[in-house]
């Protein structure tokens, strides 16, 4: 899920507004002026972030809602109709020779197609587990997701940690082993969903801004086309599609799975743009709590002793590896 947008002059939002900016934008000159527009961007920016990840909270519920669609089939359709979406909106933006020039170059090809696997792999996992009633594992992997990508930056990165996110990283380790000896289950749902993400993090990191976020969800899709394509003809001839065969109510919510998926991408890339990375950071806990609630109070899954003491000591290493990031942010700021 590429996390770049531009707007459409071209700016990068997040940059300090100059006068000139300031007129365009019908603002008054001057440091006021500046200051009151730069404000509203990061308000805006916020708003968009917040829509994202709280569309992202209830997504399980909306899949609940498309049975009897399979995981399998579901994932299909999503890959197919969100191609089709990502195609109306190059086509209304006309932004089609944007994604032209990326495909003329064969290192960023090469990128989104191992983001596109990396994104079909997480996609599949978290369909399976809200359909299959492990809701909250589902959770479990995001909130997992931010330790798992700390952990990704000193294996592939070579980054050296800071004391408190080592601590953080053993904590998170401590909380796998009470739920698996515990609870008696491995999470291989949470732990594969915290891996998947966190390298496609890493993928989107090494894109940059060369691919804007409607072409990378296009160019990602497009490499998954042929798979999804090969997933409904399978589907089809053992089972038989749902797709129109439970009513115009279930196949209008079937269809709008595209849309569903490149909605909360799309607010994401324009939030990121305008807010800092501590704002995300701290914004990026919305989902999992919501997915995590519902799973709880909305659909019952249990939620013994044992499990409350994984979760918590998991809330505890993020706790620990936020707080140490926001005292870093503002280490650096007052040192330039």
């Amino acid at each position: 899920m590429s996390h770049e947008s531009s707007s459409p002059s071209g700016r990068d939002v997040a940059e300090p507004l100059d006068d000139s900016t300031a007129l365009d934008l019908g603002v008054t000159t001057g440091s006021h002026g500046i200051a009151a527009a730069a404000a509203r961007e990061r308000t805006l920016g916020g708003a968009y972030a917040l829509g994202a990840y709280a569309l992202w909270g209830f997504l399980p519920l909306y899949f609940l809602l498309l049975a009897p669609t399979g995981p399998w089939e579901l994932v299909a359709w999503r890959i197919l109709l969100s191609l089709v979406f990502c195609a109306l909106l190059l086509t209304v933006t006309r932004t089609w020779p944007r994604l032209v020039a990326i495909m003329r170059q064969p290192r960023l090809l090469g990128l989104t197609a191992l983001a596109g696997a990396l994104i079909y792999v997480n996609w599949q996992v978290f369909i399976y587990g809200a359909l299959t009633g492990h809701v909250i594992e589902t959770s479990l992997g995001y909130f997992i997701n931010p330790i798992a990508t700390v952990l990704l930056a000193v294996l592939v990165l070579r980054e050296r940690l800071r004391p408190t996110q080592w601590v953080a990283i053993g904590i998170a380790a401590g909380a796998v082993l009470v739920i698996v000896l515990g609870y008696g289950s491995f999470p291989w749902i949470a732990l594969v969903l915290a891996a998947s993400f966190g390298t496609y993090g890493l993928v989107k990191k090494k894109v940059g801004p060369s691919v804007d976020a409607v072409s990378g969800l296009t160019l990602e899709t497009m490499w998954l086309t042929p798979i999804a394509a090969v997933i409904l003809a399978i589907v089809g001839v053992t089972g038989g599609l749902t797709m129109g065969a439970y009513g115009w109510e279930h196949a209008v919510l079937l269809s709008l799975t595209g849309v569903v998926t490149a909605v909360p991408l799309l607010l994401f890339a324009a939030g990121a743009r305008r807010v800092s990375l501590t704002t995300i950071g701290l914004l990026q806990f919305l989902a999992p709590v919501l997915q995590f609630l519902s799973g709880w109070l909305v659909l019952g899954e249990p939620m013994p002793l044992e499990r409350w003491i994984g979760f918590g000591l998991v809330w505890l290493a993020l706790i620990i590896l936020t707080v140490d990031s926001v005292l870093y942010a503002r280490r650096v700021r007052a040192a330039r």
